[in-house]
């Protein structure tokens, strides 16, 4: 069995209380090379935030290949003439073995490596809207496990260690999250991916 068909992912979203359509997107994809997750949260709810979040997950479906600095990029343009959204994105490289991390806005991203140690990226303030915009994109190097979670800021999380704990399964740690933390006034999203 390949590390890509160890990669396990665990998706939930919830649209806000009285809005037909969501205003968060999410993507994900897994290769034999490498395991891709974004998530973008379009500004405010409704048509018009889905409008904006679903650009940015196309651009990144339909180039998920490219590092995660272009893909980055490649969302801002996305955005141009659209209302703008926080996006978050997640890139594994199974032949380096690097997470590697990039982030403008409100999306939330804890993980672990091969360590007990609960890591917490910073993200760029602000959001994507197609005018210049500061980037980071992080890298950190692992060996055999990860375990992370990605949310929109629908989701008021608190207690993350417990929830995030490196030894429960992503199922646990989903079930936790939709018992503990309902989101009914904002759009929600979250992804966990974990590798063993």
């Amino acid at each position: 069995m390949t590390e890509a068909n160890q990669f396990k992912v665990i998706t939930h979203q919830t649209a806000k209380s009285g809005q037909s359509v969501c205003g968060d997107s999410f993507y994900y994809m897994t290769t034999e090379k490498y395991f891709i997750c974004a998530i973008a949260d379009g500004l405010g709810s409704g048509q018009f935030a889905h409008e904006a979040s679903s650009a940015v997950t196309a651009v990144i479906e339909e180039h998920h290949d490219k590092d995660v600095d272009t893909l980055m990029h490649l969302s801002n343009e996305a955005l141009s003439h659209k209302r703008g959204a926080a996006v978050g994105i997640v890139k594994v490289d199974f032949m380096t073995k690097e997470l590697i991390y990039s982030c403008v806005g409100n999306i939330r991203f804890f993980f672990y490596g091969d360590s007990d140690k609960l890591m917490y990226p910073m993200p760029v303030t602000g959001f994507l809207s197609g005018k210049r915009q500061v980037l980071k994109t992080q890298r950190f190097k692992y060996e055999s496990s990860i375990k992370f979670l990605m949310f929109s800021d629908g989701y008021n999380i608190s207690g993350i260690k417990k929830i995030m704990n490196k030894y429960l399964s992503a199922e646990s740690t989903s079930q936790l999250i939709k018992a503990n933390h309902p989101s009914i006034d904002d759009d929600a999203t979250f992804i966990i991916g974990s590798l063993r």
